[in-house]
């Protein structure tokens, strides 16, 4: 709702999307509210429902399904709070620099404003906003990073940890976006040109390189896979499974993707 305002008064022309994951009772009611706020502030409104997929990582799934079912490089109003929390799960779940430059700023302008400030602001137009019981849920990691961790976390270095957390970002964020250029003058398919070049643009390449021949190019693969496709450019391996029904092999110096088809019964 805070994204809605800011982009309206910024005089963007503006749509505000709902989506309805059917995962809670009422959820397709609230649908009826955002188009409320678009009409008040003179933005077109758009409705959709997404098929979230049974499976572990409800947070995920719904993410995916999301994402789906959206234009593609549609704005969130995700704030400086959420990119924080975005940061410590990545470190969690052992992501490398690129995870821990979290969301990219291209797509989530408001990573500089807090989550406190956004409320202040719909409070201040007096706008009706809604809030997800599932944010509280304890089963959900980014909810104990939030209310358990964040906190612990200000009382240990006493002083408000977010700032610091988002700065960290930024900075990796700048640092990656160097080694991105650097490692974009290489041939991902050139085993022997990935196997002399540093590893660490090596990896970088590979990385990108799998990510842009997946259906899911908002995660990148992780550091095993990027590892055992390096191992098969060194000649260490003939090929490798790298997820999503693809291979990697190497052919007269060259590497490839080989997507499996799928059996159908």
């Amino acid at each position: 709702m805070a994204l809605l305002v800011l982009a309206t008064e910024a005089g963007c022309d503006v749509t505000a999307f709902h989506v309805d994951h059917g995962l809670r009772e009422g959820s397709a009611e609230e649908a009826g509210l955002v188009a409320a706020a678009a009409a008040r502030f003179g933005a077109a409104f758009e409705s959709r429902h997404a098929v979230v997929r049974p499976g572990p990582d409800l947070e995920a799934r719904a993410r995916a399904a999301r994402f789906s079912v959206l234009p593609k490089g549609v704005l969130t109003g995700h704030t400086a709070d959420d990119q924080a929390e975005t940061v410590l799960l990545n470190l969690l779940r052992g992501a490398g620099a690129d995870g821990l430059r979290g969301m990219r700023a291209a797509n989530h302008p408001l990573l500089s404003v807090r989550r406190s400030e956004t409320h202040a602001l719909c409070a201040a137009f007096d706008l009706e906003v809604v809030v997800d019981p599932s944010n509280r849920d304890p089963a959900l990691r980014r909810n104990r990073v939030r209310h358990e961790l964040l906190p612990l976390l200000d009382a240990i270095a006493e002083r408000d940890i977010v700032p610091v957390l988002t700065r960290q970002a930024r900075l990796l964020a700048d640092e990656s976006a160097v080694l991105d250029e650097l490692a974009g003058v290489l041939d991902p398919t050139d085993a022997r040109g990935l196997a002399e070049a540093p590893p660490v643009l090596a990896r970088r390449a590979v990385r990108a390189w799998l990510r842009c021949t997946s259906d899911d190019e908002r995660h990148p693969p992780d550091a095993a896979t990027v590892e055992r496709v390096l191992a098969v450019a060194r000649g260490e391996a003939k090929a490798t499974d790298v997820g999503g029904g693809r291979s990697v092999s190497r052919t007269k110096g060259r590497l490839r993707v080989t997507v499996r088809l799928q059996e159908h019964g």
